[in-house]
Formats: C-alpha cells, structure tokens, sequence
C-alpha cells in the first residue's frame, strides 16, 4: 500500500524536522515572567524600610515567578526523520513514529493527546488551541499527516 495521498485542500506532511510549539503562549508567560521579575525587583530595592534579607526575599519570590512561567513556556514538540520527542513542562519523551497510532485534538481539549501503541495517551502540551486556536489546529494536522505518513511508512519499510 502506499503512502496516503493528502486531501483536496489540505497540504503533505510539514518537511521534517519540525517542531511545534505555543509561540503566543510562550511570549506572554515570558513577557509577563520578565515584567513581575522587574516590578517585584523595584518594589523591593525602593523600600528604604527593608533589610538586606528582606530585599533579597523580593527578589528571591521574583525569580521564583520567573522560573514557573519559563517552565511553563517550556512545551514543544521535535519531529524528525526517526520520531517524535514530546518535551512537556518537567518532563521529555522520545516516541519512534511506529508508537504514535493517533494525534487527537478534540473540540474541547486544551491540547493534542496522542494515542500510542502501548494502550497510553501522551498529552501534548505545546499544540494547545486555548490563546491561538487556528495555529493549534494546523500544527495538530501537520503532526498528524507526519505520523500516518511516517508510521506507514515505518509499518511497510
């Protein structure tokens, strides 16, 4: 069997490699992790009442603010020739394109889950319609046409 044809209308498969991620999501987690680092910094450094303790309490919370929302900011997804690597907040998975039955991006969902081979599902933070819902769901198609291209492909080669 071959390779599916894509549909009247939609584009092939994204070349590979490809990675995907929140982008407008990203730029306001770190714009605003960047504007609380500033703010709480000032706040702390213009009270003349504090001590040196105190001050570097501030600027202790505003680094720790900061370190979340980059966290946050922090889910993409790499496709490559051979797989797949999900990277969630904490935490990284690298999926061989055979393990990925299913991309999933149901109206609802706050991100992609992918059905794999072993009777899981993996969510995929960094394809989430919530701030850019068209972008979510073209990248979501994209991965999609990669891994019923790509695991057909692996299935027959």
């Amino acid at each position: 069997m071959s390779d599916p044809a894509p549909q009247p209308g939609q584009p092939g498969p994204p070349a590979l490699p490809v990675t995907f991620r929140p982008n407008r999501t990203r730029a306001v987690l770190l714009t605003v992790g960047v504007v609380m680092f500033a703010v709480i910094t000032a706040i702390g450094l213009a009270l003349d009442q504090l001590s040196a303790g105190e001050r570097m309490s501030f600027i202790f919370t505003a680094l720790l603010f900061l370190g979340v929302l980059a966290l946050l900011s922090r889910p993409k997804v790499v496709a490559d020739d051979t797989g797949v690597t999900v990277v969630n907040i904490t935490r990284s998975r690298r999926l061989e394109w055979a393990e990925i039955l299913r991309v999933n991006l149901r109206p609802g969902d706050p991100w992609v889950f992918l059905d794999l081979s072993d009777g899981s599902s993996l969510p995929v933070l960094a394809i989430q319609p919530g701030i850019a819902r068209a972008h979510a769901i073209r990248d979501a198609r994209a991965l999609r046409a990669l891994a019923d291209s790509r695991s057909t492909a692996a299935g027959h080669g």
